[in-house]
Order: structure tokens, then sequence, then C-alpha cells
């Protein structure tokens, strides 16, 4: 089920109000039910799949408490294997069989299966458990129907935040009653998500769409002109989900991770991994990173560990070459920034630069973000071949105007406004910048706290002006999916 379908808009306050009507000892049934029933909206069998795997981890993690040292590694490895044997199925041996067929001149059958939604997300928070079981930070769950409901959750079942067991297990045994605040909060952080996610994201991908459909057509303004706007669609898409799974559990009383902290305005690569995607690079820093031994060991050691961890993170977006060269670029900025520091703050102080803060905070921001821009390309490009993708990027540097052409209104409309009206391009700038101004106002004082001091008046007019805009501005033709449901 999607949030920004009809269907959620029913579901969720039925289940809501359901949830503060049932008696306390119940709640974990009705969740469970609501849960299941979300998650086989899309396709019904594929609940078996989450069947097969909460089992396994179920009773690994009491074999892994249970018994002897020498044991718990080997239920730790069957759980390992059963879940990440699911997503080997499902997601990559299509991919690693035409790798095959390719070189090896040999032929492997194709699967041919729908890969299930949200595979990637509800795989690693359930490894989590495991992980943590094993190394004593989490009592293995008794209760099979509340370990369930810990995979299943679901605001975050289909694209996180990935929890870990010590966050949220212990929620769905504490009694949450009804409180005015927060479930205004909470309401207040869904509609912001649905704002970014219905008004930004999917009117920017208009624009996205038309160059990354049609990439043979466009020169350099234009890929440029997409892919920054692409920057901005993913974030606006995928941190809308995650406002939305956090305000909604936070309605009924729950507490999820926060998954993103105004990435753009980031420094550096390394500052921007902490702030995008929290969940997933803490949750590969801690069960991959730290265990092959993080930055402890010798230098070149710890620079291959990065680039492993970045290398395995792009696999884990997608079974295609666009994502492991997305994820290697990654790992290669981390690892240049990291051998150029000292040359860089050399330079920098040399320069002068270093005085003026402002300036040089600004010009690092900028260079991120055009860095990380850059990457976006390969993610987007998913469905291209090699060859096409490189294309792609070397057209970034062709078809460049002279001065005075870039400012003709002939120039403009087609290169940069993408053949859209003005007014269309225009109106997504001015939304990029709305959402900017309010991170900068959030950069000290949480908003929602802001509005709530205001008389009522105010406040319920500030409700009306954001509800109304999402239903004028919005995009709601075909109801577009989230684009890391694909994950």
């Amino acid at each position: 089920m999607l949030f920004n379908s009809i269907e959620f808009l029913i579901f969720f306050p039925v289940v809501t109000v359901l949830f503060f009507l049932v008696k306390h000892q119940y709640r974990w049934i009705l969740l469970l039910a609501a849960s299941c029933y979300f998650y086989m909206w899309f396709r019904p069998v594929y609940i078996l799949i989450l069947a097969f795997t909460i089992a396994i981890d179920y009773y690994a993690g009491i074999l892994i408490e249970e018994s002897a040292a020498r044991r718990k590694k080997w239920f730790l490895i069957l759980s390992i294997v059963a879940n990440v044997g699911v997503l080997a199925v499902f997601k990559y041996y299509n991919f690693f069989a035409s790798v095959v067929n390719t070189h090896f001149d040999t032929y492997s059958p194709l699967l041919n299966i729908l890969l299930p939604v949200g595979l990637s997300f509800h795989t690693f928070q359930a490894m989590s458990y495991t992980f943590e079981v094993y190394r004593g930070n989490q009592k293995a769950e008794r209760h099979f129907g509340i370990y369930a409901l810990y995979v299943m959750f679901y605001p975050q079942l289909v694209a996180g935040p990935i929890e870990r067991p010590q966050n949220i297990l212990h929620q769905f045994y504490t009694k949450h009653y009804f409180d005015y605040d927060r479930v205004k909060s909470g309401l207040i952080l869904m509609a912001w998500g649905m704002f970014k996610k219905v008004v930004i994201a999917d009117r920017l991908a208009v624009f996205v769409n038309q160059v990354f459909d049609h990439p043979a057509n466009y020169s350099g303004p234009s890929v440029i002109t997409a892919s920054v706007f692409f920057s901005f669609q993913i974030f606006c898409d995928f941190s809308g989900y995650s406002d939305i799974a956090i305000g909604s559990a936070q309605v009924m009383g729950f507490t999820l991770m926060k998954n993103f902290d105004r990435p753009y305005s980031a420094k550096s690569i390394s500052e921007f991994w902490r702030r995008w995607h929290i969940s997933l690079s803490s949750w590969f820093r801690d069960y991959l990173y730290i265990p092959l031994g993080g930055n402890r060991v010798s230098k070149p050691r710890a620079y291959l560990n990065l680039f492993i961890i970045f290398l395995v993170s792009g696999f884990w977006h997608g079974a295609n070459w666009n994502y492991i060269i997305w994820g290697a670029l990654h790992g290669f900025y981390l690892i240049f920034a990291l051998l150029t520091l000292k040359p860089r703050m050399y330079l920098l102080s040399k320069s002068g630069i270093a005085r003026f803060s402002w300036f040089n905070d600004s010009l690092q921001t900028i260079t991120t973000f055009a860095l990380v821009s850059f990457a976006w390309i390969f993610f987007r490009a998913d469905y291209l071949d090699t060859n096409a993708m490189w294309n792609l990027v070397k057209s970034t540097g062709k078809g460049w105007p002279t001065f005075q052409e870039f400012f003709t209104t002939e120039y403009f409309m087609e290169n940069i406004c993408l053949g859209q009206r003005r007014r269309v391009f225009f109106t997504a700038i001015g939304l990029i910048c709305f959402m900017e101004f309010i991170h900068r106002l959030q950069r000290n004082r949480s908003l929602r706290l802001s509005i709530s001091y205001q008389p009522i008046w105010i406040r319920w007019t500030i409700y009306s002006v954001f509800l109304l805009s999402i239903l004028y501005l919005g995009v709601f033709n075909n109801t577009p999916q989230f684009i890391y449901f694909q994950f």
C-alpha cells in the first residue's frame, strides 16, 4: 500500500482509531494484522517470504542466546544464510546469471519473478536482531507475535528506517495513551513528508524523467539540470517516506529513529553519509565496517574497508552495474578526501580562504553537492546498459552554448526548462527554495514546536494553507511509487 494513495488515507485513521480503542494486551494483534494487510496489498503471496525469514530468525535468536559460545556462531550463520539467501534468489540471481552468460558463453536460465517490495529493508532489520542477540546487546524475544511485529511494523516495513531491536522491541510492550500534542506533532510530520513527496518530488520527476528516459536527445546543460533536480527528487521522495513513517508511528506513541538530517548542507562526503539514510549508514558501520577492522587497522586496509562498504552499499541498492558504480564512486570520494586532507588544508591556509568561514563553508557545501549530484546520474540511469550510461555521463560536457546563446529565450526554454512552461520550471525552483528555507529554520529548533506555541488561529491558518497547497500543487496522476520501494 502506498502512503500517497487513497487506500492509505482510509487505512491509517481506521487502524489508529482501533489501536486506541483496543485493550493494550491485544494491540500487537491489531498492528500485526494491519501490517500483514498493508504488505499483502502489493503482492499477497510474498507474505510467505516474510513468514519464512521471521520464523528462521525468531528461533535462531533463542538458540543463539541459549547456546554455548561455539554453537552461537553456527546459529548466527544459519540466520545470515537464510536472509542473504532470500536476497540472493530474488534480487541478485538474474544479475549474476547474466554476467556468467555474457562472459563465459554459457546459458543459465533467468527467473521470471518480481522483487518483493522492501525486501532489502526488512531483511537488514531482521539481521540486526540476530547480530545484537549474538553480541549480547539484546535479549532474545520469546513472544513470536511481537518479534514478527518488529520485522513487519507497517510504518517502516517497506522503506525503513531500518530499526535496531533495542529501540523498537520494548515499545511494543509499553502501553501508549492518546496524547493530543503527540498526535498533532505526528500528523504535521506526516503532512510535511507528503508535501515533499507529492508536491516537490513528483513535480521534479516530470523534468528528470524527460531527460533520463531519452538521454540521447539532450546535451550537457539539460543533463545537469535534470541531475540537480533528481538530487532533490530522490531526497524529497525518500525523506518524505521516512517522515510519513516516523509521523504515523508517533501518532500511536512509537518512536522511530531519524533517517535524514539536511544532507545537502553537508560540507564533505563523510558528513553527507552521516546525514543521508542514517539507519542504513549506521547499519553498515556497525555490522560490516567495524567487524572488518574499521579504522583501527593500517591506512591501506582502512581505505580498503571504506571502499568495500560503499561497494556493498551500492550493490544493496540494486543488482545492476549502475548501483555498483555509484557506490564505488562514493568510496573513491571518501578515500580521495582522506588522502588529500593535508594538502587541501595547506592550500586553504595559504590562499586565505580559511579566514572567511562563510565563504569556505559555502564552497565546501557546493562542492559536496556537485559531487553527490554527479554520482546520482549513475544511480538514476538504472535501465541503461554500461555504454549508454557512460555516453550519458560524457554528454554533460557537450553542447554548451556561448554566453550570449545561454540567455536567449529559445535556448533557456529548450535546454534549461526542458520544453516545460517557464511557470512550471520556476514553480519547481521555488518549491526547492521553500524546502531549504524550512530546513534552515529548523537548524536550532523544531518548526513543529515553534508552531505549537502560536495562537490557535495562526496554527490552524498554517495547517489549512499547507493542506490546500498539497491538494493544489500535488501530483496525483497514477499515484507515483516511492523510489526506494524497488529496493
